[in-house]
């Protein structure tokens, strides 16, 4: 007789668990995405926020600094060179020293040039305006919020208040006639005098100075003898440097700054997980703030330059 044995009991099969060793459940891959989307994307806004309206100031003041030792080593009379007061004068160069206690200026350095890069190290000067002091109608712009804010308080000069310019011909001395809002007529100049011309934004209320709404004119007229225009100036400037406008062409800035930051994250989240955190926190947090900074230096550039 054959005795047929028994078929093995199959073995149990060890259940796959779908938690994390935490005993929770993994998140879909779908919503990981997402929330560390809008992770960064919040990330890059309120350091954004932070870099325009506090930010920005120290490196406004950094450049200042750095302004005032070039232009005062110009002024020097022993310097081989003057400072650039002819001609097509090149973007960037110190051009003056502005004073007016009543509006907080006390030593600011203009600069030629009024686009939103130029005016991220202070006041700018109009190209193809004279220089202060020069005949004609000259105009300084300046932020009024961000980037330090050099302009920020000339809405509290008056008819009368005095505003000093030091340039390679000398220092002047403005008287200021008042404040004039955009389409309302300038003062009268006579042929050989100088207007000096102040402009930024502004708004209404508490709230208004942040929103920077409109633009705002403060002008003054020189008490003293102008000096004559001298040939070579330019006599057009790019739209970029007219009051209220941007730079779109911040944008190609802008895409290489999110790309470096895309990369920058997706190595340290790989570094996270095989190198450690305080490891990767150590590399990786100075590499994603100056990829921050250089991002929001451009994105300053969509602003108004006045704002």
């Amino acid at each position: 007789m054959i005795t047929v044995a028994p078929a093995p009991a199959p073995e149990a099969v060890e259940e796959v668990t779908t938690t994390a060793p935490d005993g929770r459940r993994p998140m879909p891959t779908a919503l990981a995405i997402t929330l560390a989307s809008l992770t960064a994307f919040s990330v890059v806004v309120l350091f954004f926020g932070a870099f325009a309206y506090g930010l920005s100031g120290l490196q406004e003041q950094r450049s200042q600094h750095q302004l005032y030792a070039a232009f005062r080593g110009l002024l020097d009379p022993a310097s081989p060179t003057a400072p650039s007061i002819v001609g097509s004068i090149p973007s960037g160069t110190p051009i003056a020293l502005l004073n007016s206690p009543a509006a907080g200026l006390r030593n600011v350095v203009v600069v030629e040039g009024t686009s939103p890069s130029n005016l991220l190290a202070g006041p700018g000067h109009l190209p193809n305006s004279p220089l202060p002091g020069q005949v004609g109608q000259s105009i300084l712009m300046a932020r009024s919020t961000t980037a330090g804010a050099p302009f920020g308080d000339i809405t509290r000069l008056r008819k009368g208040d005095v505003i000093t310019v030091t340039t390679g011909y000398g220092t002047f001395r403005f008287s200021v006639e008042g404040q004039l809002v955009a389409g309302q007529p300038l003062p009268e100049i006579s042929k050989s005098g100088a207007l000096l011309t102040l402009v930024t934004s502004a708004g209404s209320g508490w709230l208004g100075r942040w929103a920077g709404n409109h633009l705002v004119y403060v002008d003054a007229l020189l008490q003293g003898r102008a000096v004559a225009s001298p040939p070579g100036r330019p006599t057009a400037v790019s739209p970029v440097e007219y009051q209220g406008r941007s730079d779109p062409t911040a944008w190609p800035f802008i895409i290489f700054w999110l790309q470096a930051l895309l990369v920058a994250s997706l190595a340290i989240a790989w570094l996270w997980t095989r190198w450690g955190h305080a490891q990767t926190w150590l590399v990786g947090a100075p590499l994603i703030f100056a990829i921050l900074w250089g991002l929001s230096t451009e994105a300053m550039r969509l602003l108004p330059n006045v704002y």
